[in-house]
């Protein structure tokens, strides 16, 4: 533990380096980050370069090998941003929550998991960003971090544990006093911050821009022009998920019956008879916080665990976001049973013109041979202006 807690002072100090040197010079015009998510320590997959039931660690260790030399590869011939040139600095990973699997009976607990990311990720990852400063980290939580550190309807071991969600509050909130597990509070500590990042607005916000949520981010974005670019990163995709809202069957518990998780601070309204349920007035609240701010312009999720570029049109069709879903290197819908096809995204900004590019980086497409660099899969570029 002292040896996790010692990591995680250093590793504050270098995001706010990574930030302030952002922040201040942006001499190469473009901004880049990898972004993945759903790590899930915790769980093995099925398989994995030739062998069986393959834990967490090897297989998040092997993509994080991918990322790390990632920058000498050549950009594909797409008309993207950079097309062509060498990938060079990586300025930021983003990653999207669960990076600790549910601790579900048999499964480790969120303390273990937690230990195991810092290990691979914040410790493995070698890239440097355009500035040559260590390439920082942007990180949320996901539904089975929170789930860990509140309560699940099934039964889990230990009940709860929130040392991920420790780890992630300490890392991107940067309490003046770090929290611990026996001080942190989900109620009052959420994971809700923005990056000024060579003119464009990031923000990060946990699980997905529920009511309680848009009060924050209705907030930030007071501090931030019209005309600048906002991307949102969460675990969730904006069309939610409706089980993760507050249970509203009184006593309002997490509990088998009713199944609903409360992640978020927003409580359920919509027809409980309904199979599936169906979250579309929470929607219509996201839809017109999105109309009311034009310059949110594209939004990046993992939880569905699949590569996918789409378009939100919201439950009445009267709104158009682009979408990015990112795999999932243990849980991945198509990776699952294809290994070839595990990806993650490399997102490519051009900070003058404000164009962006997203690209899938398919980064086992040769399970025989793991030496072999990533592959280039799908990409799309979009305006930000």
């Amino acid at each position: 533990m002292r040896i996790v807690r010692y990591a995680v002072i250093i590793l504050v100090l270098s995001g706010w380096m990574r930030q302030a040197s952002a922040q201040s010079s942006d001499t190469s015009g473009i901004l880049q980050l990898v972004y993945t998510s759903d790590a899930h320590f915790g769980i093995s997959r099925k398989s994995f370069q030739g062998a069986d039931s393959v834990d967490s660690r090897i297989v998040n260790r092997a993509m994080i090998g991918k990322i790390n030399r990632l920058p000498v590869q050549i950009l594909p011939e797409d008309e993207g941003v950079n097309a062509g040139k060498a990938v060079g600095g990586i300025d930021y990973l983003a990653q999207t929550g669960d990076i600790s699997n549910r601790q579900e009976i048999p499964y480790q607990s969120a303390t273990v998991s937690w230990s195991q990311f810092t290990a691979v990720y914040l410790h493995g990852l070698k890239t440097k960003g355009h500035d040559h400063q260590p390439t920082g980290f942007l990180l949320v939580p996901g539904n089975h971090d929170v789930s860990n550190a509140i309560g699940y309807p099934k039964p889990m071991r230990p009940l709860t544990d929130p040392a991920s969600m420790v780890g992630i509050y300490n890392l991107m909130m940067q309490p003046a006093l770090p929290k611990t597990s026996a001080t942190f509070d989900y109620g009052t500590d959420k994971v809700s911050y923005s990056r000024d990042i060579s003119g464009i607005h990031f923000m990060f916000i946990t699980i997905w821009p529920d009511s309680g949520n848009r009060v924050w981010m209705e907030k930030d974005l007071k501090t931030v022009l019209s005309g600048t670019p906002v991307l949102i990163f969460a675990h969730d995709p904006p069309a939610g998920d409706a089980r993760h809202f507050r249970n509203p069957v009184p006593p309002y518990t997490i509990n088998p019956t009713d199944r609903f998780e409360n992640l978020l601070s927003e409580q359920f309204k919509d027809d409980l008879s309904a199979k599936p349920l169906s979250d579309t007035l929470e929607q219509k609240g996201f839809v017109i916080f999105l109309k009311a701010h034009p310059n949110i312009k594209a939004y990046f999720h993992g939880h569905e665990n699949a590569n996918e570029f789409y378009t939100y049109k919201g439950p009445d069709g009267d709104v158009s976001l682009p979408v990015f879903r990112v795999d999932s290197p243990m849980k991945g819908k198509p990776s699952s049973t294809d290994e070839t096809r595990l990806s993650f995204q490399l997102i490519t900004i051009d900070t003058h013109t404000k164009r962006m590019t997203v690209r899938e980086c398919r980064w086992n497409t040769d399970p025989a041979n793991p030496g072999v660099p990533v592959s280039w899969g799908q990409s799309l570029s979009i305006s930000l202006q």
